[in-house]
C-alpha cells in the first residue's frame, strides 16, 4: 500500500523575492582611439540608443536602459532588469566593423568587472618578428 505524504510548497513564489531591481552599470572606455582622433564618441553612443534592444524591439529604451557619457571618452549603459555585457560588445563591434575600424581596434574586458576597453591591436610587434627573418 503506498502513503501519501504532504509536502508544504512556498506560498506564492511569485511575490516572495521581489525587492528592488537592481540597476546593472556598464562602462565602455574609448580613450586611445579618441585621443587619436579617429573615433567618434557621438555617432557610437548614437549607434548604441538606435541599436540596443528592450523586449525585442529596437528604439525602445524607455525608463529601462539610459546611455549617458561620464566623460568625452567614455559611455557609460545603466540597465534595469536583465541585460548582457556580452550584447554591449557585440554592439561595439559591430560598430567598430562599420566604421572600418575592427582590423585596428580590439574590444577587451577591462578592470572593473562591469567594463570595457577599446586597445589598438600590436602591430608593431608583428612587424619587427617579419623584419627580424
Amino acid at each position: 500500500e503506498i502513503t501519501h505524504t504532504e509536502v508544504a510548497m512556498p506560498q506564492d513564489t511569485k511575490t516572495r523575492g521581489k525587492g528592488k531591481k537592481s540597476e546593472k552599470v556598464f562602462r565602455i572606455n574609448c580613450a586611445k582611439p579618441v585621443e587619436d582622433e579617429i573615433f567618434d564618441m557621438a555617432s557610437f553612443t548614437k549607434y548604441l540608443h538606435d541599436r540596443i534592444k528592450v523586449n525585442g524591439k529596437t528604439g525602445n529604451l524607455g525608463d529601462v536602459v539610459s546611455i549617458d557619457n561620464p566623460d568625452p571618452s567614455s559611455v557609460e549603459v545603466r540597465a534595469k532588469g536583465p541585460f548582457s555585457k556580452r550584447y554591449l560588445k557585440y554592439l561595439t563591434k559591430r560598430f567598430l566593423k562599420g566604421q572600418s575600424l575592427r582590423d585596428y581596434i580590439r574590444v577587451i574586458a577591462g578592470g572593473n568587472k562591469n567594463a570595457y576597453e577599446l586597445k589598438y591591436f600590436n602591430v608593431h610587434n608583428e612587424e619587427e618578428e617579419e623584419t627580424a627573418e
